[in-house]
């Protein structure tokens, strides 16, 4: 299967890692990975800021991006969200409705495509670790991801998951939200990784990195013992390429 990669801003710039883990996954499960090295931003921090003229003309871009009629899989579920739930107050009824239209059908974020087209009997992670996951408010809400994580970690060996405590709450990040409101935030942050601890785990895995960004900034900070580890480095683990 061949599918077109979309790494996020922030991934790209400080976690680039975790896109080559999710190449590296992705190929191991069959897929042809292309990466347009163009790519830049799918407009969300502008759209919610309430910049959307800005986020249109970023918006553009990325449909340009992605003019292939395979699967886009995007490694964040806000970015994901942004695109198949938002991108309509920007382009519906445009002149480029017909190239919405169609990144909107083919955009997946990460675990839900590899759940629901790859073989996952071809996984062979090891990763003998106590975890925790964390949902990120993207995934729940705007893409109704919840299951599909927690089936390919079962397909990890060694893992044990341990269900974290009020897991439908956000984390505090929210984007902008977290510089606007950043008592709020920090305090939604305290309460997750205090849930964590709670657990008895040593790995807090997630999805989006942009809530594992948030939190691991509270943990380095306040010296917890607790890691922070994406989806996609999990599966990557205890195997080579």
């Amino acid at each position: 299967m061949q599918i077109d990669l979309f790494v996020p801003c922030f991934v790209d710039q400080i976690y680039p890692d975790t896109a080559f883990n999710a190449v590296k996954v992705l190929e191991k499960l069959g897929c042809e990975v292309f990466y347009n090295e163009n790519q830049t931003c799918c407009g969300q921090p502008a759209f919610n800021a309430g910049f959307w003229e800005e986020a249109k003309e970023v918006g553009e871009k990325c449909l340009r991006d992605f003019p292939n009629n395979r699967p886009v899989v995007v490694l964040s579920s806000s970015c994901a969200g942004m695109v198949k739930n938002y991108y309509h107050d920007l382009f519906h009824n445009s002149a480029v409705h017909n190239q919405w239209k169609q990144l909107q059908r083919n955009t997946y974020e990460f675990s839900e495509f590899v759940f629901k087209f790859l073989d996952l009997s071809k996984l062979s992670a090891d990763f003998p670790h106590k975890i925790t996951y964390h949902d990120a408010c993207s995934a729940l809400r705007e893409c109704g991801i919840h299951a599909e994580p927690r089936q390919l970690l079962k397909h990890v060996k060694g893992v044990e998951l341990i269900e974290l405590p009020n897991n439908t709450v956000c984390c505090g990040f929210g984007g902008t939200f977290s510089v606007k409101y950043e008592p709020i935030s920090v305090g939604m942050a305290e309460q997750k990784c205090q849930n964590a601890l709670e657990t008895g785990a040593e790995i807090l895995v997630s999805a989006d990195l942009s809530c594992l960004m948030h939190l691991e900034g509270y943990i380095q900070k306040n010296n917890l013992p607790l890691r922070t580890m994406h989806l996609a480095d999990v599966l990557a683990s205890g195997w080579e390429a």
